[in-house]
């Protein structure tokens, strides 16, 4: 993977920052469906192709690939309600966190998500923009496998970014 030989200057820090994510999606029972929903939003909204394809897949997995490119490209009428709350906040979160305002964190109540997930939604996103920061900012290419695994939708859908390898 092209994000291993990135991170191989400095695989402690992988190591860290992918334990936080870890622990707090586990500890808040975010289950693969729901992680997919919160990183393709969120990479998306940052314009990062890697992350988007590599999770875009993953989603479709979860939730048929239609719906999966719908994330991508913001529309989330393939999702349930909640659903389409989280991913909203996800892509507001990385988009521009200070626009977020009380509205935003009552539509999250209102979908049946407490304090401690709202927070743990919104420390997940922020790490993975983190993430997608540093893949980013160094270049990363999405593998060059993810063309022939990713289904037609989901690469349609990303058109942003820097291309497959």
């Amino acid at each position: 993977m092209n994000t291993s030989r990135l991170w191989a200057y400095r695989p402690e820090t992988l190591a860290g920052l992918s334990g936080l994510m870890g622990e707090i999606a586990d500890t808040h029972g975010f289950t693969r469906r729901r992680r997919g929903i919160l990183v393709t939003a969120c990479a998306s909204a940052l314009g990062d192709s890697y992350c988007s394809l590599a999770w875009g897949l993953r989603l479709a997995e979860e939730t048929g690939a239609g719906a999966a490119a719908g994330v991508l490209g913001g529309d989330d009428k393939g999702l349930t309600e909640d659903e389409r709350v989280m991913a909203a906040w996800a892509r507001k979160v990385a988009r521009d966190p200070n626009s977020t305002g009380e509205a935003d964190v009552a539509a999250l109540r209102e979908a049946g998500f407490g304090d401690a997930e709202i927070f743990a939604m919104t420390a997940f996103v922020a790490l993975r923009v983190a993430f997608s920061t540093v893949n980013d900012a160094l270049g990363a290419r999405p593998d060059a496998a993810l063309r022939s695994t990713a289904p037609r939708e989901v690469l349609d859908a990303v058109t942003y970014g820097r291309p497959i390898e």
